[in-house]
């Protein structure tokens, strides 16, 4: 498929055509047609009946009966954690922050958060994801690693009493939010047992100042519950209900242990759950009851987490475990369909960042998308591909990934000014100093 006479990475005008598309703009459903593109958006998806004038093509490409559609939305994560990938494995939550987390990150640098952060970009490429919201230490450099290297990215403060000031995160809303093209900040707090009931108050002042959604860890453990019951007299959602830190929406990340009325709280203020199974899983956190938000209309987003709690920034082995595990909670085997599964990792994680141009593939819509190689043992025989991408795929089936009208991943191969080689051999030196 890769043409050699064409570098990857630069925005062009491209016809993807003898394509099997899946828009998600009704999810699972697949046409067979092209999506063309000129520079980062969709000009054109559809049959080619009704196409209108083509512009002259700098590539065509032949999709050989390939899948196109969205690219995966991981709505959480934390880019810079690639350095503790199985060095900090087997504890439990509290345990693995306090005891081998938060001492090492205390000696990394924003160079550091520059450098894996780009290591984690690589794999992402490779899963077909094309949208991260990343959650770590020096949002500036993560910022620039992002630009330089293509990925679309939504950058969320982890604002906690540990600092950095309530200003800071101020600061970065008003610098960080324009300055490139692919990146924006949201305001969040790490969690509720980070944060003073003081600070969280302030936060709430700065929302709602700025009218903008907030973003937290929120009940990952029933410890952290407990310990918040214990506090205040309420659960973290109640608490923070009681702050009116939910008045302009947001996400909570994990919302594993979560109460009846938890979740009339959530769907009160249209607050988005982004469910991490693999994470939750291994640090024996406990199953999110996603088949229950889904029944009481609570969008769901699919995140990776990071990768040392992960550890692999993979989103077909989420999507996978979110089904599986949803199915194994109920003790039902109907339960959280994989079409709703693949709707949760493009469209509802896009919503979930207010990434509004970037959730389907439809004209005027940001070129963020994937190609799906169909010519794999695991997804033949063609059957149904939707489900078949959640029940069966791979990130080796992931042909190509475009990000705002650049190819950065095509045929195993990332763009031609992307040096993996260099960034793993930084990421192993940071490691020895870190370890």
């Amino acid at each position: 498929m890769l043409d050699e006479t064409v570098e990857m990475g630069g925005s062009m005008s491209i016809r993807f055509f003898n394509a099997r598309i899946m828009s998600m703009a009704e999810a699972g459903v697949i046409i067979e047609g092209e999506v063309w593109v000129q520079d980062n958006r969709i000009l054109y998806v559809g049959e080619g009946k009704d196409a209108p004038a083509a512009p002259v093509w700098e590539r065509e490409v032949d999709c050989k009966g390939n899948l196109l559609m969205p690219g995966f939305k991981n709505a959480h994560a934390h880019s810079g954690m690639t350095v503790f990938r199985s060095l900090c494995d087997d504890y439990n939550l509290q345990d693995w922050l306090t005891q081998e987390i938060f001492p090492r990150e205390a000696q990394m640098t924003g160079e550091d958060c520059y450098l894996l952060t780009k290591l984690a970009i690589l794999e992402y490429l490779t899963s077909g994801i094309t949208a991260i919201g990343d959650m770590y230490l020096t949002p500036e450099t993560i910022a620039d690693a992002c630009n330089e290297m293509g990925m679309r990215c939504v950058l969320v403060s982890g604002l906690n009493k540990f600092g950095p000031p309530l200003e800071v995160m101020e600061e970065r809303y008003n610098k960080l939010n324009g300055k490139y093209d692919l990146v924006s900040y949201k305001m969040g707090v790490h969690a509720e047992y980070t944060c003073s009931k003081e600070l969280l108050g302030a936060v709430s002042d700065l929302i709602h100042k700025y009218q903008a959604p907030l973003y937290v860890h929120m009940s990952e453990t029933k410890a952290e519950v407990d310990e918040c019951i214990e506090r205040y007299g309420i659960t973290p959602p109640a608490l923070f209900e009681s702050l009116r830190l939910f008045d302009f929406g947001g996400s909570i990340y994990h919302g594993v242990h979560i109460t009846d009325e938890d979740m009339e709280i959530l769907k009160k203020y249209g607050i988005s759950v982004i469910t991490n199974p693999a994470s939750n899983a291994k640090l024996a956190s406990g199953i999110a009851p996603v088949g229950e938000y889904l029944r009481r209309g609570i969008p769901v987003g699919i995140g990776t987490d990071g990768a040392s709690s992960n550890n692999c920034l993979d989103m077909f082995r989420e999507m996978f475990l979110v089904t599986a595990l949803a199915k194994l909670k109920e003790n039902d085997p109907a339960a959280v369909d994989a079409i709703k599964v693949l709707s949760m990792a493009t469209v509802n994680g896009a919503l979930s960042m207010e990434l509004t141009d970037a959730d389907i593939l439809a004209e005027g819509k940001l070129a963020d998308m994937i190609m799906i190689d169909l010519h794999q043992p695991n997804m033949q025989p063609i059957n149904n591909i939707a489900k078949n991408l959640v029940y069966s795929g791979s990130k080796l089936n992931v042909k190509m990934t475009m990000i705002n009208g650049k190819i950065l991943y095509e045929d195993g191969r990332f763009a031609k000014e992307t040096d993996a080689e260099a960034i793993y051999a930084e990421a192993n030196k940071i490691l020895e100093r870190l370890r």
